[in-house]
């Protein structure tokens, strides 16, 4: 039998105007969530409540489509949310494009290649496994809920399948989606499932 640390549902923040608009964005303090994102979430807060599993403890990245996201599921669980430093690949110059026009620019080269003043695919799949890691070792034995952003979703399951960074991107996460991995002893994990979205 396989002896589990720690399950942890990852929720991906709400629809903003950028990810309606296929906007790259990393920044921390726009754009908030619209009407399409606050419904999202209410739907995953329905599906969370006709679960009826109980949640240890909730995190959040500290962006405010996350941090808005966060607190709309913390009122579900009336539980108090801890910030952890989980935020979205920093995209330098190319935060404020879509990923059309960069992909229209680089070809299959954008997958891996460093943007000016950003982040390397592979500095960042370090940085969420890291936290990540963290995140399992302090919580053995519990089940917690990590509000982010889909990026770092699609890092947490490309390093539990050992995904390649051009297929990381082939994982598809969407705005007010749901994903669950469970870490075990032995330093493995295993994907339960990936973005659902609550209809």
């Amino acid at each position: 039998m396989f002896k589990r640390k720690c399950k942890i549902t990852f929720i991906t923040h709400g629809a903003t105007v950028h990810s309606m608009e296929g906007i790259i964005s990393d920044s921390e303090k726009f754009p908030k969530l619209n009407d399409v994102g606050e419904e999202e979430i209410e739907k995953v807060c329905e599906y969370l409540t006709n679960r009826g599993v109980h949640y240890d403890k909730i995190y959040t990245s500290s962006s405010a489509r996350c941090t808005q996201s966060a607190q709309i599921v913390a009122k579900l669980f009336k539980k108090r949310i801890t910030t952890i430093d989980l935020p979205a690949r920093k995209m330098g110059e190319w935060s404020g494009t879509t990923f059309y026009d960069i992909y229209k620019q680089y070809g299959v080269d954008s997958i891996t290649k460093k943007p000016k003043g950003g982040e390397g695919i592979k500095e960042f799949n370090n940085r969420v496994f890291n936290v990540i890691s963290k995140l399992v070792e302090e919580n053995h034995g519990n089940r917690i809920i990590v509000v982010t952003t889909p990026d770092v979703v699609q890092a947490a399951i490309a390093l539990t399948l050992n995904l390649t960074p051009e297929n990381q991107f082939k994982s598809l996460i969407k705005t007010g989606s749901l994903t669950q991995i469970s870490y075990f002893v032995d330093d493995w994990s295993s994907v339960i499932y990936s973005d659902y979205q609550p209809i």
